[in-house]
């Protein structure tokens, strides 16, 4: 259900996470939201990371904010971006030495994503699954008070959450996987219930499934269509699917980025408005393969590279948009970046100007299609504070 990019042609974006400003020192350490705001010194930090993160968004021209993953606790390789739900969902509890992680391919002592995915200890799913104190409504709330310009919520995809779990108590993790899908779109709906305007789903297991060997079956590809479309059954609002190749510490998975080929067919099924892929890492290599498939989903491509310190020059940033306009009209693209910012990576002034470079290279191509440009105050000269 479009609304906040419904009649805008190139919205802009990005995918969520801000790095943690230097002074944000407390953590929620497990507590619910609500209780922790009750923590004068919790909410006093909270408050004011949220305004920088939405500031800085708004100073950039971005159409569409986020709240910066501001509830994530600073942990090794954003490790709440799993452990917030986790730790916030009935039936999990504890934790064990195991991590499906450190089975990937090259990863061992002395490589960086061994270091972050050995502090990825499990905790354990010893009965039936329930709503806990996840709370999404009340984070959107405290967010979106603050702008007039919408607020996206994202949270992690009920089929990723078992790579980090130890089943003791469901017979698979199908059958895991759909209680945590229910699990999450009663939370969904709660929020649609607040008035959130976009909820992003981020990362269904499609694109890294279809990348196992021997490759997973039709039926393995299906089953997680069905648990996505589950997770967002009835979730009225314009709802986003992110896909990536990862972010723990601003770190790719693959050093040489895989190919949506597979899994682009089984992605396009998902109950979502708008699908998201990394494009800035690979040049776009993919966007040929939209013109495979017809569509009325809205695309958003990655034209920031989260993984690279070096911002983007908007012209950069135009050419990539240009070259996804050969295969997606303007009214069914919009700009965002490959992946969040604030994973342990980036520097704040770094997440900062690669927003306003997505939005001035964004202005480029809108300014060649006739269509209004977004101001970007960060880059006004007025406020210079040297004259050019």
């Amino acid at each position: 259900m479009l609304g906040a990019t419904k009649d805008k042609p190139l919205a802009t974006a990005v995918t969520g996470s801000f790095p943690r400003p230097s002074w944000f020192t407390e953590s929620l350490r497990g507590r619910p939201f609500r209780i922790a705001m009750g923590d004068s010194l919790y909410r006093e930090q909270y408050i004011d990371a949220l305004a920088s993160y939405l500031n800085e968004q708004e100073r950039a021209g971005l159409d569409i904010l986020s709240d910066g993953d501001a509830r994530f606790d600073l942990e090794v390789g954003g490790r709440s971006w799993f452990f917030y739900a986790l730790e916030r969902i009935g039936g999990i509890e504890g934790f064990r030495e195991a991590s499906e992680f450190l089975k990937f391919p090259g990863v061992r002592p002395g490589r960086i994503l061994y270091e972050i995915n050995e502090a990825y200890n499990p905790p354990a799913v010893t009965g039936k699954v329930s709503r806990g104190p996840l709370q999404y409504a009340a984070l959107w709330k405290t967010a979106q008070k603050m702008s007039r310009k919408p607020v996206k919520f994202g949270t992690i995809s009920a089929t990723c959450m078992p790579a980090v779990l130890q089943n003791e108590h469901y017979r698979d993790d199908h059958e895991l996987i759909m209680d945590l899908a229910a699990v999450q779109n009663e939370e969904l709906k709660e929020l649609v219930a607040a008035g959130c305007p976009v909820i992003q789903i981020e990362e269904p297991h499609h694109h890294y499934s279809c990348l196992a060997d021997p490759p997973p079956s039709e039926q393995e590809i299906d089953f997680y269509t069905r648990a996505v479309n589950r997770e967002v059954a009835g979730v009225n609002s314009e709802i986003w699917v992110h896909t990536c190749w990862g972010n723990p510490n601003q770190q790719s998975i693959f050093w040489d980025r895989p190919s949506y080929e597979r899994s682009l067919p089984y992605l396009l099924q998902l109950d979502c408005d708008v699908l998201t892929l990394e494009c800035a890492s690979t040049g776009g290599r993919d966007l040929p393969l939209l013109g495979r498939y017809r569509t009325d989903k809205k695309i958003a491509i990655g034209v920031i590279n989260h993984t690279q310190t070096t911002v983007e020059p908007p012209e950069v940033v135009a050419r990539l948009i240009r070259k996804a306009l050969e295969y997606v009209p303007a009214e069914r693209l919009v700009i965002t970046t490959d992946c969040g910012f604030g994973r342990e990576g980036l520097s704040r002034r770094i997440a900062h100007y690669k927003c306003v470079a997505l939005v001035e290279g964004t202005n480029i191509v809108r300014r060649e299609l006739g269509l209004p440009e977004e101001p970007v105050r960060a880059a006004d000269p007025r406020f210079a504070l040297r004259s050019l």
